[in-house]
């Protein structure tokens, strides 16, 4: 599975985040695009997911994050990977 974030920022008063995953199996895809509360899609082989946040949670929202950009957006990555791979094992097992 290959987590990246496709675009970030402000929707309305609504901070997002939305990430763009690869390399999963069709019925996984379809298992997190049936049972995520979050926006899903998939597109032929990519399962799209956008995630709103509160102001405090948002992920990229301190100063250092502005100075340090490709650092948390790699971490980020990262933590969606392990959500989703944890999700997934609810399926019965990747």
């Amino acid at each position: 599975m290959i987590v990246k974030i496709t675009d970030y920022g402000d929707e309305g008063s609504k901070k997002f985040v939305e990430y763009q995953v690869s390399g999963l199996p069709s019925n996984q895809m379809r298992f997190l695009n049936d049972d995520l509360d979050e926006i899903t899609s998939i597109r032929e082989d990519i399962f799209k997911i956008k995630m709103y946040f509160d102001e405090e949670l948002y992920p990229f929202q301190s100063e250092t994050a502005k100075v340090r950009m490709d650092d948390f957006i790699a971490r980020e990555e990262i933590e969606m990977n392990l959500f989703l791979s944890s999700f997934l094992e609810d399926m019965g097992g990747m």
